[in-house]
């Protein structure tokens, strides 16, 4: 009776997951990979299966993924020195050939093998490819005071078309953050950046960031911290406001509003070390991380937000 118990639960998942593969059919989620997910084997693995997943069930996922630390690794390899401002690599000539080569012909690469093992057709291309990325030199600092970190771009424009005519079809895109300037010039470009920006051109369903963070906590009735599953606008604007929001989960919290503010559905600020954390987030009423909306419209009506 056990191993039939333990049947029906498996098949009481897939019952909770119909009502969201019905509300998410044919429409595009943007997944910005990073952090841990991309440094553990088993958590890679774990995403991977999780986009082909998605991809099979008639859900267009579209992965855009960073690189930092395969960057900084390479330059230490050669003897150049990383330097940061505000966050951002100071990329000089030398650096964006490095961090094009890494990104383009190494990170991207691998992601696209890793999903094709899974089963996936997934293409990999880069901001170049059909000016997918159209930016010019970023300058000023996160501090919005002017800075010069070289050849790090701003995002001036996504020329969709490419990516449209590859998930609406039978591909994964997976996208590396090098953009292109007016007279062909490469630049680095934040991936979080790229994610929303991409998100918000291709008025996509969902914006999925993974995370080294399990989502927005604030003080529970008993003192103890825990996830708040779900903001909206008003209700971000009160917690910035009175510090529940604070430090560098304020950026983040608000690029997620922006986007949605700016046509996304939803976007979710999710734990990556969590195995499978893509499937237990949109497909479960509970989910994992923290869900961000412009205001709160359930998928169905056993939607508790």
């Amino acid at each position: 009776m056990d191993g039939m118990e333990a049947l029906i639960g498996k098949a009481s998942i897939l019952v909770e997951a119909l009502p969201y593969i019905q509300s998410l059919a044919g429409k595009t989620v943007v997944i910005k990979y990073g952090g841990n997910a991309m440094v553990s084997e088993s958590l890679k693995n774990s995403v991977m299966e999780d986009v082909t997943l998605l991809k099979y069930i008639g859900i267009n996922p579209v992965l855009v993924h960073g690189g930092g630390p395969d960057i900084t690794g390479m330059l230490d390899r050669l003897g150049v020195k990383s330097e940061f401002r505000g966050g951002l690599r100071v990329t000089d000539a030398e650096t964006m050939a490095v961090a094009q080569m890494v990104l383009v012909g190494k990170t991207n690469k691998e992601i696209v093998s890793l999903l094709n093992q899974k089963g996936a057709r997934a293409v990999g291309i880069c901001g170049i490819d059909g000016r997918l990325i159209e930016c010019e030199r970023l300058t000023e600092g996160s501090d919005g005071k002017p800075a010069d970190l070289g050849y790090v771009g701003k995002v001036v424009r996504i020329n969709t078309k490419v990516l449209t005519m590859l998930a609406n079809d039978e591909y994964v895109p997976v996208v590396a953050p090098i953009g292109v300037g007016p007279d062909g010039e490469s630049y680095n470009v934040n991936a979080d950046t790229v994610a929303s920006e991409i998100a918000a051109a291709l008025k996509a369903e969902k914006l999925m960031a993974l995370t080294d963070v399990e989502g927005v906590k604030t003080k529970g009735p008993d003192g103890k911290e825990e996830v708040v599953a779900v903001l909206d606008e008003r209700e971000i604007g009160a917690m910035v406001a009175d510090g529940r929001i604070s430090g560098g989960m304020i950026p983040k919290v608000l690029g997620c509003l922006d986007t949605v503010k700016r046509g996304v559905g939803r976007a979710h600020i999710i734990d990556g070390r969590i195995p499978h954390c893509l499937l237990l987030e949109i497909f479960t009423n509970r989910g994992i991380g923290t869900m961000i909306l412009k205001e709160r419209r359930p998928y169905h009506t056993g939607e508790i937000l």
